[in-house]
């Protein structure tokens, strides 16, 4: 897989609260890092709801809120707030603006993909709409929303996007996956879980969480 310099492949679905998690905390630290124009994400899908061959379960979402809270409290996660008949039944097509925005730029990327995030797990908004998804974009200052919408509308980016995680699937162990320029990979960067129960059912628990682990990611990523 290349990976280009200064950039960091990372495969994630945008309904896994586990990928939102390592995603805050890898911009974090490289903003402390200073290093925000030196090492840009390159978004990739996981596609957990084809993996699955279900929808994103709102019982697993459920049960994972409270431990991912508990890591980031900062983040607002909320368990889902609306009827429960408009949960997303789909992470596609907010998948597929992440990837239509990257058309214009990963900084765009970057920018729809975490408001996508906040939006789902922090505002229970119904990111399977393209109007939502419009709206949440006209908030990111690199995304221009026009284009965003007609690419959307002629589904520019679904094939490249589909075509990426159809044949770099034996790669990817889940969500996330990060891959950098010097061949190296890590998935779920410091966190190591187990479910107890099964998912929908249990719950999860997090056995370790080296708080070092992304402070070290960002600095290998900017290494030429």
């Amino acid at each position: 897989m290349r990976v280009e310099p200064g950039t960091v492949v990372v495969y994630t679905d945008v309904a896994c609260g586990w990928s939102t998690l390592a995603l805050h905390r890898f911009y974090r630290e490289r903003e402390r890092a200073h290093l925000t124009d030196a090492v840009r994400v390159d978004h990739r899908l996981f596609a957990l709801e084809d993996l699955n061959r279900v929808p994103t379960p709102k019982r697993v979402v459920d049960a994972e809120i409270p431990v991912l809270g508990a890591l980031e409290p900062g983040l607002g996660w909320s368990l889902w707030q609306r009827d429960p008949a408009q949960w997303p039944g789909t992470s596609l097509p907010a998948n597929e603006a992440v990837h239509a925005a990257k058309l214009q730029s990963l900084r765009a990327a970057e920018e729809l993909d975490m408001a996508i995030r906040l939006a789902f797990f922090r505002d229970s908004r119904p990111v399977h709409l393209t109007c939502e998804l419009c709206e949440i974009a006209a908030a990111c200052p690199h995304v221009d929303v026009d284009v965003l919408a007609e690419n959307l509308d002629e589904g520019t980016a679904r094939a490249a996007m589909m075509r990426d995680y159809r044949t770099r699937g034996d790669r990817v162990q889940g969500s996330p996956h990060f891959f950098l320029a010097d061949g190296s990979d890590t998935p779920n960067p410091g966190i190591v879980l187990h479910w107890v129960g099964a998912p929908g059912v249990g719950f999860p628990v997090v056995d370790s969480d080296d708080p070092t682990a992304m402070a070290d990611l960002v600095r290998r990523a900017a290494e030429r």
